[in-house]
């Protein structure tokens, strides 16, 4: 993510994220917790591993999720919004995992170059990214970083909001559905599309993955218009 894409989690959207993401998204723990489970059939069980934590802000679900289910894991979180990483490692604090946890303020480019990770999470960041080169960009940057062969999680919106009327009408439902009135319904979505650029399909987001270094996607979980995939480093640079 970057710093022009990043500056609308400020501070209040930090406080009420946790809420809020879990009525955006249906199965928000869910595909949490899945990421974990994907990430772990594709390492082996119970092996030590360091995994990178793009766009880590926020609850630290799958940080948490991952940390449960693999004690012998440890994680680099890189955000580049010092409020959704505070409250990332205010949570991470809670679960009893700090120590396993490294948090980095700023973007993957930061990071040393070197190829030091077994695996790589990232979640809710591709569709916040506006134009293909800024997509591309960040898993190039993720793809360097990342051992041959290396599993990534990539999940986030995708599909053109506009082309989806029946979907758009669901998701407000979801803030009708949990209390909210006409304008507040109203005030959700647009705060949801600021900013938002999602890729227009899922050949656009194999097409990203596939020309940043990846391949073999799958989808094993789907929201809406949210979507969440499991791919594989090539074993040869790019």
């Amino acid at each position: 993510m970057t710093q022009d894409s990043a500056a609308k989690f400020d501070a209040t959207r930090a406080g009420e994220y946790a809420q809020q993401s879990r009525i955006a998204l249906a199965g928000y723990d869910a595909c949490h917790e899945l990421s974990a489970c994907m990430l772990s059939a594709m390492l082996g069980e119970a092996k030590p591993a360091r995994v990178l934590v793009v766009g880590a802000g926020g609850t630290a679900g799958e940080i948490i999720a991952a940390a449960t289910l693999e004690p012998r894991w440890s994680f680099v979180a890189v955000d580049p919004s010092q409020p959704m990483l505070d409250l990332a490692c205010a949570n991470i604090a809670s679960a009893a995992i700090a120590d396993r946890v490294e948090a980095v303020p700023g973007a993957v480019s930061d990071l040393d170059a070197s190829p030091a990770f077994d695996a790589a999470i990232m979640i809710g960041v591709l569709h916040h990214l506006p134009g293909d080169e800024a997509k591309h960009d960040i898993l190039t940057q993720i793809a360097m970083r990342l051992k041959p062969n290396a599993p990534l999680v990539v999940a986030g919106n995708y599909r053109a909001y506009a082309s989806q009327p029946v979907l758009m009408a669901a998701w407000a439902n979801r803030w009708r559905m949990n209390g909210a009135e006409p304008e507040e319904v109203q005030s959700k979505m647009n705060k949801i599309l600021q900013g938002a650029e999602p890729p227009r399909s899922e050949d656009d987001v194999f097409a990203l993955l596939f020309g940043a270094g990846f391949e073999a996607p799958i989808r094993f979980f789907s929201s809406l218009f949210w979507g969440a995939w499991l791919a594989r480093r090539t074993s040869a640079e790019k």
